[in-house]
């Protein structure tokens, strides 16, 4: 059964939210339009589809027994429901295409419990609270996007991928990562289920098609005192080499690397005044006990340290990490919004030859950006290049010349699960659906796999 063919549309919304009565629904349409979005204007592609995408009504839940309730009335009167944490993902994955129900997960925001090495929290929780409390005993989260002041841990799993720590920990789908969760059903009748060791990638960055998660239990890496570093080179693919070479270093400790072609930084206002104009950088976060044999590994490529803070000095005002990962993009398109971006992976090759064929092949309409991460055991460049879009048309050969030449892209201007960097349909996360959200009512239309179960 499909959502458009149920009779939602005629409900009483003043009824439904007398039947929430105790839970926080938001009626005011200014307030529903803002909390139907996330930053899909990164992609002109993604503004065409979705700009008029919004939600009837929003509900906040405060607990797992009220998302139980809401779950409930809305399996009740098949409506459809899409959940959201800050909304700081990039693909419309919370914008709801049906309309519907908005689930506000960020008044669940506790850290439940914490020991060495791992904590459970709830999904609204963000991830620099986390962090602030785990460091407390030597511990703080593995991995986080560059919206780690404002990201929450449920949207980073159910959305993201990686991100700063992925250099030593990996991807989020790793196993490992990611050690249980707690998910609402959209059954008739709703339901709790825990979900335990491999069992968790049945929800693992699935947009929240298919589960409400209400906790998450997660590992913790050693928390390190992280120097902030910042190195210019005299050419770009001397900076993509001594980010390869320091990602293979496994004596020095680190937590991001982040390299950036000019004319990159010139974007980066803050910066400026320490990043000669049309500089090729390294933005880096370093333990403060690896610094000595980094600076030896500097020298080795000729590069120049024109930034450096203390863990201390780091932790006052805006971050580093604030210029890498996605807000890269963020800074370039306050300059000039005309820009969109990639996400490539490129294969595992310690010469770099394709990275430096791509580099030459566009200039400056595909402005080089790599972060560095392991990938089944080996560090290589993740790239969220910068393009200067003109047409759909040519954003998509750009797509094509790229795979074509054996370069991975996990396309950002989609909203289709599937279609972005999955790149195939997730049999386990289909049965898992059709178990557990019967209706189709979990953020519709986002499943190729569900779609095209409806059609066969």
């Amino acid at each position: 059964m499909t959502v458009a063919a149920l009779n939602w549309n005629a409900l009483d919304w003043d009824r439904f939210a007398t039947e929430l009565e105790g839970i926080e629904v938001i009626r005011d349409p200014a307030q529903v339009s803002k909390l139907s979005k996330d930053y899909y204007t990164y992609s002109p592609i993604l503004v065409l589809l979705l700009s008029d995408k919004v939600g009837d009504v929003v509900v906040r839940p405060a607990s797992e027994a009220e998302v139980l309730k809401v779950a409930e009335l809305c399996v009740r009167h098949k409506i459809p429901l899409t959940v959201r944490g800050a909304g700081t993902g990039n693909y419309g994955q919370c914008v709801p295409l049906q309309g519907g129900v908005i689930l506000d997960m960020t008044k669940m925001q506790a850290v439940k419990w914490m020991k060495p090495g791992i904590a459970c929290v709830e999904p609204g929780a963000k991830l620099s609270a986390i962090d602030k409390q785990t460091r407390e005993i030597g511990w703080e989260i593995r991995m986080a996007p560059s919206t780690y002041r404002t990201a929450t841990i449920g949207g980073f799993i159910s959305g993201g991928s990686g991100g700063i720590g992925s250099i030593t920990y990996g991807q989020l789908r790793d196993r490992g990562n990611l050690n249980a969760v707690r998910v609402v059903t959209m059954e008739d009748q709703p339901r709790v289920i825990e979900l335990r060791g491999d069992e968790v990638q049945k929800v693992n960055h699935a947009y929240g098609t298919n589960g409400i998660i209400t906790e998450l239990e997660i590992p913790l890496g050693a928390a390190y005192a992280w120097a902030e570093v910042i190195v210019t080179f005299a050419d770009f693919m001397t900076a993509a080499r001594f980010g390869q070479t320091l990602s293979d270093s496994d004596g020095i400790i680190k937590k991001l690397i982040s390299i950036h072609a000019a004319p990159i930084a010139n974007y980066f206002a803050a910066l400026k005044s320490v990043i000669p104009p049309d500089s090729h950088c390294a933005l880096l976060m370093i333990a403060e006990s690896s610094l000595e044999p980094f600076g030896e590994l500097v020298k080795q490529f000729n590069g120049t340290v024109v930034y450096q803070k203390s863990a201390q000095e780091a932790s006052k005002g805006t971050m580093l990490c604030e210029y890498t990962w996605n807000h890269t993009t963020l800074h370039a398109r306050s300059v000039d919004p005309s820009l969109t971006y990639l996400q490539t992976l490129f294969p595992p090759d310690k010469d770099l030859k394709l990275l430096e064929h791509m580099y030459h092949h566009y200039g400056d309409e595909v402005m080089m950006h790599l972060e560095f991460l392991r990938a089944n055991g080996t560090a290589l460049p993740a790239a969220l290049q910068i393009v200067r879009f003109s047409t759909p048309d040519r954003l998509q050969e750009i797509i094509q010349y790229h795979e074509d030449q054996g370069a991975f892209i996990a396309n950002p201007h989609t909203y289709v699960l599937e279609d972005g960097g999955r790149k195939a349909i997730d049999p386990i996360q289909l049965q898992f659906k059709e178990a557990i959200d019967p209706y189709g009512l979990l953020n519709p239309g986002k499943m190729k796999a569900w779609d095209q179960r409806e059609l066969g």
